[in-house]
């Protein structure tokens, strides 16, 4: 099967040009976006500042920036928004929408067994789960054609999980779709008999894992740490206002969240090695979104005796 992309790049619309108004409003400063861009290899990838600059934005205005959505984003917000994207899957993503050979020989290279093994873990089948990854390729090379111009899913992918996670997540929705379409058409031809329940989706035995090696690792963690792991992601404070209560400059913050969570990556990968799981696996585990993690990260931040963020300010305005 030859999966090299025919497509030619205005064949298929990416993600930066969805919403060509631009709501996120002012343009990222150009230093910020040529940092942004060297580190995502847009260059590799056949994929120009310009681009890349636009769907940052629209990722950016998304998902507010990673605040809650009655809260304005300044430039160190968003800054730190986009850092914390996966840069580099982004860029590739967004390439291999647009249809460059560079960047599609590079997704094969990177994702094409991978991805053919994921499927065949989901399927529990060899030959089952070949079919479905190579009904996946065709679907991210653009064939889907909307209102006369092919799409690839790969637009709409935000780079805030890995792309092998997202890659995943897709081929499993896949599967479970198939699933579902399969038993529709059976039972429509068999009516006289009791259609059998198609068997659930295998769980995702990894994610299982994760959910308990973040469960041990935030619960060794310090009141302090689980403050601002909780106020800064969780609850969305600045970090102009976490240094005003904790009444340390603003960089001494950043620092301080920035070696944090080194610190519990790290934790995170020897735990789940420890585990059974080989190194590159746990890496990919880490870009998982939370929002596929069956735990609650706010009560596990908060079973210790620390306050909430309001709680510390009143505290820290009643001792001045």
């Amino acid at each position: 099967m030859d999966l090299s992309p025919t497509q030619s790049a205005g064949l298929v619309q990416p993600l930066s040009s969805i919403d060509s108004a631009n709501p996120a409003g002012e343009a990222l400063p150009p230093t910020l976006l040529t940092e942004l861009w060297r580190e995502a290899e847009g260059e590799r990838v056949g994929l120009s500042e310009a681009l890349f600059a636009s769907a940052l934005q629209n990722i950016g205005a998304r998902y507010n920036f990673g605040l809650a959505p009655d809260r304005l984003a300044g430039q160190a917000e968003k800054a730190a928004f986009f850092r914390g994207l996966k840069l580099r899957d982004l860029a590739l993503a967004q390439a291999c929408a647009l249809g460059s050979e560079r960047a599609w020989q590079q997704f094969l290279d990177q994702y094409r067994a991978a991805l053919t093994q994921a499927a065949i873990s989901i399927t529990r089948s060899s030959s089952l789960g070949e079919d479905l990854a190579g009904s996946l390729y065709s679907e991210l090379f653009g064939l889907t054609e909307r209102d006369g111009v092919r799409r690839s899913p790969l637009a709409s992918y935000s780079g805030r999980g890995s792309l092998m996670g997202w890659l995943r997540t897709t081929l499993a929705q896949r599967h479970v779709d198939h699933h579902r379409r399969t038993h529709r058409e059976i039972s429509i031809e068999h009516e006289d008999f009791a259609a059998e329940a198609p068997p659930p989706p295998p769980a995702d035995t990894t994610l299982t894992q994760l959910s308990a090696a973040l469960k041990l690792t935030l619960a060794a963690l310090q009141s302090e740490d689980r403050f601002l792991l909780s106020a800064y992601f969780l609850d969305g404070h600045t970090l102009l206002e976490m240094s005003r209560l904790l009444r340390v400059h603003e960089a001494t913050v950043s620092r301080k969240l920035k070696r944090l969570t080194t610190d519990l990556r790290k934790q995170l990968l020897r735990k789940l090695e420890s585990s059974g799981m080989k190194r590159r696996a746990a890496e990919e585990m880490l870009g998982t979104d939370p929002r596929d993690i069956s735990i609650n990260l706010r009560n596990l931040l908060q079973t210790s005796a620390v306050p909430a963020f309001s709680n510390q300010a009143a505290q820290k305005g009643e001792g001045r």
